[in-house]
């Protein structure tokens, strides 16, 4: 009997008919109609802005649907908040947490669940439940760590905890290794297929094939709104997946032509970064990136490369070492400004969108000047051009394929690809002589990836030097001409992109070499 078979004979744990959503003039979700069947584990795929993340807020009670039928198990529900959803036993982990970061695990575990009137009791039940709700599906974690104190990955597993504690048979997770390193990956889908090894039924949004292929037994895809296509996993391939996300064939390679570097753009000499709590975050780094080449930097999330990348665009202040760049000499005692290393030509696209790219509340023009609202295009003698800037949001939103494409749209309404498209068309198209780019496709739809890639390529080829950070080595490798890898701070190694391959780089990542006399320290 085939898969397809398989999952046919299974009942459905969850039944969306019709489901019809509008935003104003945002038509989100255009009739929808999706089943999904008990205990496995069913991918929702679609380009940025295809109505994934608010179908799924619909299940979970965040939106209302403006027409249609939920039904669970069989019988119709009406889930009008997340409160309703989880007293069905549907519950959602967001893209981005929903924990409170002065809280501990326990604490957050449960904020908002009913455990009699008498505190220390419902304490030491809810740690009691914690522990066996980690040990069954490998979820370790310690109850008593601050939520601010841990890394993403442990985040992540509070989440998951915080809904099995709810008792969710139905979770939902949208975009749950945009943030996770390749091990972190790794370890959720093990967490996945334990769920799932237990009846639990596992929702999947992302924009990664090569993980729906991996993890998923069932995909749906969206486009523009509208369901277009249910697949059995085992029955299809990334291709046919990415055409129907996109509406067109999508290479999924790169025609990269070999670089031809010019003159040092960018120098970094002996840099170190310390933390707020005096730990060295960047330890003596050096290295150089010239014009025409792009130089990537790998490792796993937190071994510095975030504080590197604050400092050379002048955001960190740093105690040891000298940055070079148009002229300029960055040192400890004569830190660069972000402002003067943009009118020098240095762009940067941060990676966190959120804290660092793009404020929430402003509208998409707003952002999109950002940073840049002193540029004589964008202004009038002493005002804006408000006119002239939106016209130049309007055509990056066009150019970047920004969905929806509306300039006044406060930018915490819009999905975080198409956040993070509105970061990026901001920064490459300044035509900047220096870029240095933080994780460039985070969140961003298969369509996006390709156009971002082959945009920072041409950048590349017209003599920009590129620092690209990024946690995805399929990209890195993709992209790079040489590749630095980081590991506590310090640089490691260096591979040629043309030969660099998972196993070096992920050796070097884990310092694989430490205690044979090479990179030991």
């Amino acid at each position: 009997m085939s898969q397809a078979a398989d999952v046919a004979l299974l009942p459905p744990a969850i039944e969306l008919v019709g489901i019809d959503k509008r935003f104003g003039a945002v038509h989100a979700n255009r009739a929808v109609s999706l089943a999904v069947a008990a205990g496995t584990i069913h991918g929702i795929v679609g380009e940025n802005g295809a109505g994934k993340s608010t179908l799924m807020n619909i299940l979970h009670g965040f939106y209302q649907a403006d027409a249609g039928e939920i039904r669970v198990d069989g019988t119709a529900i009406a889930v009008r908040s997340p409160e309703d959803a989880i007293r069905a036993g549907i519950d959602m982990v967001h893209q981005h947490f929903m924990l409170v970061s002065t809280f501990t695990v326990l604490e957050n575990l449960v904020l908002g669940v009913k455990g009699g009137w008498r505190l220390a009791p419902a304490l030491g039940r809810a740690r009691r439940e914690l522990l066996r709700l980690a040990d069954e599906f490998g979820l370790e974690i310690d109850p008593d760590a601050v939520v601010g104190d841990l890394p993403v990955g442990p985040r992540q597993r509070v989440e998951i905890l915080k809904a099995l504690y709810r008792g969710a048979r139905i979770l939902i997770l949208d975009e749950p290794t945009s943030v996770l390193t390749p091990a972190e990956t790794a370890r959720l889908f093990a967490v996945l297929r334990a769920l799932k090894a237990r009846g639990v039924t596992v929702v999947l949004i992302t924009h990664k094939l090569r993980e729906i292929m991996e993890i998923t037994d069932t995909v749906s895809v969206m486009r523009q709104g509208a369901m277009v296509a249910h697949r059995v996993t085992a029955e299809t391939d990334r291709e046919s997946l990415a055409e129907l996300m996109v509406g067109r064939k999508v290479p999924l390679g790169l025609d990269k032509q070999a670089a031809r570097p010019g003159d040092v753009a960018l120098a970094v000499r002996g840099l170190s970064v310390v933390d707020d709590l005096g730990v060295t975050r960047v330890d003596d780094v050096g290295f150089e990136v010239r014009a025409g080449e792009i130089v990537g930097i790998a490792g796993v999330s937190g071994n510095g490369q975030s504080e590197l990348l604050a400092a050379l665009a002048g955001m960190e202040p740093f105690p040891q070492g000298e940055v070079r760049f148009a002229g300029t000499v960055m040192t400890p005692a004569l830190p660069g400004d972000p402002g003067d290393l943009r009118t020098r030509g240095l762009a940067h696209v941060p990676e966190d969108r959120l804290g660092d790219g793009v404020v929430g509340a402003f509208p998409a023009w707003e952002n999109v000047i950002l940073g840049y609202h002193d540029d004589p295009a964008y202004r009038r003698v002493v005002l804006i051009d408000r006119p002239a800037i939106l016209a130049d949001c309007a055509a990056k939103m066009a150019k970047y394929d920004v969905r929806p494409a509306d300039p006044h749209l406060a930018t915490h309404g819009f999905s975080g690809g198409n956040q993070q498209k509105l970061v990026i068309a901001r920064e490459l198209e300044r035509a900047p002589s220096v870029l240095l780019v933080g994780q460039p496709t985070r969140g961003v739809d298969i369509g996006a990836i390709e156009f971002i890639h082959k945009t920072l390529l041409a950048m590349r080829d017209a003599g920009c030097a590129v620092l690209l950070v990024s946690v995805e080595l399929e990209e890195i490798m993709a992209l790079a001409d040489r590749i630095l890898v980081m590991f506590e701070g310090r640089i490691v190694g260096e591979v040629a992109g043309e030969t660099a391959d998972e196993r070096t780089l992920g050796l070097l990542m884990a310092n694989a070499a430490e205690g044979d006399g090479d990179g030991s320290r």
